[in-house]
């Protein structure tokens, strides 16, 4: 990764920003979206935004949400917004990436449901866009096996031009639940992959410690220049950046099932969902500048939560910034974006999240490493798996069985 390539990637989050409030992006007709940013003046737009965004915020008690149904897919596990352009994308877990013109259900870009197994916890959980469009990542679970590939495509205009597959990860699952899946394109530009514990009650194999295998961990790797015999790179700042002490491939460890991760865009803080055993669901937030995760050990499967769960907290863990049981219904956790949008501009700087059980969404503040406002809302919905937003900064809210939300003011 070169600082040339981390710089680009951090002004164009910048440009994307700039555009949210400008009505320079999003999901109206045209190709405009935050490609008519110009990556020259994202730093300043990015710090001019954060100012504003962080003025507008209200206090969480006066404000309410609901949840607008805008489309309707099949079994939809995730929606992604492509750079430069006015489309959104959604996976649906049989196999097939769906264009979204104008949030109706566009065209099928890409069908590999031949080699996507999707029962239980698997199936074709998610996808990424390069900071400059032209490179589409899928994150899948492979037929029969149920192993994780990640792989890529170039992108020609709109169309997938399938000659150019490659495959970047594979990595071996035990079992069928706990695949995490998530990949996004971080701050830095390098491609993010968040995997689960490989399945099992209580972390059997014990993945979450283990820094030598990449279950149980945030993985960072450069997919544009490869090296080492691998199809892409490994960041020089990745804890075990020289296979000393862990895999290479290793950004974080001591997760469960991370449901799903997010980077703020304004600050580049790193927020993590990560699914409970038995009794508690919890958040980690990680700042950008105390590193966003890079070397942390969230604890499992040491600690659910804040609390014992096979052992004593190890030395130096990162204790979830929140926390809440299944007493009341939850389940599984579903995270998760941080509002930077116009749409709603009181929730500024929320964190919003909800669980698969509950379907009820909610929302906390964070400052200093403490939560200082949370609130539950009155917006509900079943069989809530994922969030995303559009280059405007609108959020979206995914539920499996098929509809797909935008919130909304009450």
């Amino acid at each position: 990764m070169t600082l040339g390539r981390r710089a680009g990637a951090l002004l164009l989050a910048g440009a994307l920003l700039g555009a949210a409030c400008g009505g320079g992006g999003g999901n109206g007709d045209g190709d405009g979206g935050a490609g008519g940013s110009s990556r020259g003046g994202g730093a300043g737009l990015a710090a001019t935004t954060t100012t504003a965004r962080a003025s507008a915020a209200q206090p969480l008690a006066g404000i309410d949400v609901k949840l607008t149904p805008v489309m309707t897919v099949e079994m939809p596990t995730s929606i992604v917004a492509r750079p430069h352009s006015s489309h959104l994308y959604v996976t649906e877990r049989e196999g097939r990436i769906r264009q979204i013109d104008g949030l109706e259900p566009g065209p099928v870009i890409l069908d590999i449901s031949s080699m996507v197994v999707a029962d239980v916890e698997r199936g074709l959980l998610d996808i990424a866009f390069s900071p400059d469009g032209n490179t589409l990542y899928v994150s899948y679970s492979l037929a029969p096996s149920g192993d994780t590939r990640i792989v890529s495509y170039r992108m020609s205009g709109d169309k997938v031009d399938l000659a150019s597959r490659k495959e970047l990860i594979g990595v071996k699952q035990p079992f069928a639940n706990h695949k995490g899946g998530d990949i996004t394109i971080g701050p830095d530009g390098d491609l993010y992959l968040g995997l689960g514990d490989g399945g099992g009650a209580g972390d059997p194999f014990r993945n979450g410690q283990n820094t030598h295998v990449l279950l149980g961990k945030m993985l960072r790797v450069d997919p544009d220049h490869p090296s080492g015999g691998k199809p892409y790179g490994i960041p020089k700042t990745n804890p075990f950046a020289d296979g000393n002490g862990g895999a290479p491939e290793v950004y974080a460890y001591g997760l469960r099932n991370p449901w799903r991760y997010t980077f703020d865009p304004a600050t580049g803080d790193l927020w993590i969902a990560d699914v409970g055993q038995n009794m508690y669901e919890e958040i980690d937030m990680v700042p950008r500048a105390d590193g966003a995760g890079l070397g942390d050990n969230f604890g499992w499967n040491l600690r659910e939560g804040l609390h014992p769960f096979q052992g004593a907290k190890p030395p130096g863990a990162v204790d979830p910034v929140f926390e809440y049981s299944h007493a009341g219904g939850g389940c599984s956790i579903t995270g998760g974006v941080v509002y930077r949008g116009c749409h709603i501009p009181g929730l500024a700087g929320t964190y919003l999240f909800t669980d698969y059980c509950q379907g009820t969404i909610r929302g906390i503040r964070v400052s200093g490493g403490k939560v200082t406002e949370q609130k539950v809302f009155g917006a509900e919905g079943q069989s809530l798996v994922s969030f995303g937003t559009d280059n405007d900064g609108n959020v979206y809210v995914v539920s499996l069985n098929g509809p797909i939300y935008r919130l909304d003011p009450a």
